[in-house]
């Protein structure tokens, strides 16, 4: 999906606001360094996503600086702490008396851990959405799809965003194990670092290896972009019956590639609560090619 100018100023204004925080750095620094980034905006050919260009604004924050900010810790600390919500959220689901809903609303609900769309993660915030995703509705006719399409599906590919998040899609993994059986689902999360996206190294601490086959996509874009995934990943996507994709990354990366795909996200950002009509933090179950500007 071609990046917007909302997401090309967002984009520029967190750099500017990144560098301004730094007191050990001289306007002429700041200066040069903002050029490099306009001009990696500048460059960039049509089509490129959001996504794509901040891992290219990345490599010249690093080139200039060194490595950014380090998430190790972060995620390891977010995985603990809906680790230990799990099992709560686990009986919640189990008592609904639609518990593949129930398990899609929490799942949707953990998109909010994501530092790409912010500086810091408000864990009141967080909680407050959580205790709420019970009384969340999802887009009725395309969870009816979503669940025909279940019914006939052989393979299933889910394709995570966050750290944090991943412990509540491996409940609604759990969850679509339980109600279709035969269905062969399998895993797709980032390759390399990708700000706090979930990585092999979070579907280890997780447990979710222990339940379904887990691949890395090779890059380390905080995205999905068909292209320039490994060949083993974009076979994987292509083949699926169904594609379960979390996260904005993922669906400005992937929409419009013509496959069976399934969007999950909360509308963090300005543009995405203008593009959609809808609140900030409100959620969206969107199917591949019924995306229409406010009021898809």
């Amino acid at each position: 999906m071609q990046v917007s100018a909302a997401c090309i100023r967002c984009m520029a204004d967190r750099q500017e606001e990144r560098i301004q925080r730094r007191t050990d750095l001289d306007e002429q620094i700041k200066a040069k360094y903002m050029k490099a980034v306009l001009r990696v905006i500048g460059e960039s050919k049509d089509g490129t996503s959001a996504p794509e260009l901040v891992e290219e604004i990345s490599k010249v924050y690093e080139s200039f600086f060194g490595k950014e900010q380090e998430y190790t810790k972060i995620k390891y600390e977010h995985n603990e702490k809906m680790m230990f919500a799990e099992q709560e959220i686990q009986s919640n689901i189990e008592r609904a008396e639609d518990p593949l809903a129930q398990a899609i609303l929490y799942a949707r609900t953990g998109n909010y851990i994501d530092y790409g769309a912010m500086d810091v993660v408000d864990e009141g915030i967080l909680k407050e959405l959580i205790q709420k995703a019970a009384q969340e509705t999802l887009d009725a006719e395309n969870y009816h799809s979503f669940r025909q399409d279940l019914e006939q599906a052989k393979t299933l590919v889910y394709v995570t965003d966050n750290c944090g998040e991943i412990v509540l899609d491996k409940l609604l993994i759990q969850e679509m194990q339980k109600q279709y059986p035969a269905l062969q689902i399998a895993v797709l999360v980032r390759g390399r670092e990708a700000l706090n996206d979930a990585t092999i190294e979070d579907a280890e601490q997780v447990g979710l290896m222990k339940l379904v086959p887990v691949v890395g996509n090779g890059t380390g874009i905080a995205g999905t972009v068909l292209e320039k995934i490994t060949e083993e990943a974009r076979k994987l996507l292509k083949e699926a019956d169904v594609i379960l994709a979390k996260g904005q990354g993922n669906f400005e990366s992937m929409y419009g590639c013509g496959l069976n795909v399934y969007y999950l996200f909360l509308c963090k950002c300005d543009w995405f609560v203008k593009r959609f009509g809808l609140t900030k933090n409100a959620g969206v179950f969107l199917r591949e090619g019924e995306y229409h500007e406010a009021g898809y």
